[in-house]
């Protein structure tokens, strides 16, 4: 979130009247609003001017919402803005591929304002940069906090915002084995229910990222029962 200017938020979205709704309560919550009626609007508004949240609906014409946010995820320009999805698909393999597609949360249809702002809150407050430390190092990992940026023996990675503050985290607590349920109070805060599953997807994008190929050694260890750790020799 820039300081001192609210917050830009994009609504991709076709059903006009839901828009309305949405522009009008946000706006009213102190955000600024630009709309998009299908994917390719979507795209395009969104590289014209970077927002700082987008809500992003799955059903769009000509584009669907996952594709949208993979290819938002591509671009080096919108990588790291958060993504909210908005879909009336409510099953959890659908809230899967609604994550692994680079949403950072989801939110079922019908769902109230409150909750909506709520979660968009949450969202941006996580987004934030971290302040304190401008740089981390584990093994061959470093982050520039400040730039925002990842590189691992010499590559640059191009993590999601959720990703990166899973990382940053395991970074400040090297070796230390965290629950699912700490990970989700830390990651995601206290005021936002997230499945439990959801942290799993969001390591293996995390894993994913990190490990170029397969000579790779994966940093991140599970631990059986237990969660997940950052670790240098993980077997």
């Amino acid at each position: 979130m820039r300081a001192s200017v609210q917050p830009l938020i994009l609504v991709v979205e076709d059903e006009t009247d839901l828009v309305t709704l949405l522009t009008y309560n946000l706006e009213k919550e102190g955000f600024r609003t630009r709309a998009a009626y299908d994917g390719d609007e979507g795209l395009l508004a969104a590289a014209e001017q970077r927002p700082d949240l987008i809500l992003l609906d799955w059903m769009l014409p000509h584009k669907s919402g996952l594709e949208v946010c993979r290819q938002l995820r591509r671009s080096s320009k919108t990588r790291d803005v958060p993504i909210i999805m908005l879909t009336a698909r409510g099953e959890e393999g659908d809230r899967v591929r609604g994550l692994d597609s680079g949403a950072d949360d989801y939110i079922t249809k019908p769902f109230s304002t409150t909750e909506l702002v709520a979660r968009m809150r949450a969202v941006l407050r996580r987004s934030a940069p971290a302040m304190a430390q401008e740089s981390l190092a584990f093994a061959d990992v470093s982050m520039d906090l400040a730039a925002h940026r990842v590189r691992r023996a010499g590559r640059d990675v191009h993590l999601g915002p959720t990703e990166f503050r899973l990382l940053r985290h395991f970074m400040q607590h090297p070796g230390r084995v965290f629950s699912r349920e700490q990970l989700l109070d830390i990651v995601w805060g206290h005021d936002v229910y997230v499945e439990p599953r959801t942290v799993d997807v969001h390591i293996r994008r995390l894993r994913k990222a990190l490990n170029n190929d397969d000579s790779d050694p994966d940093v991140i260890r599970t631990v059986r029962s237990a969660g997940y750790a950052l670790d240098a020799n993980p077997d």
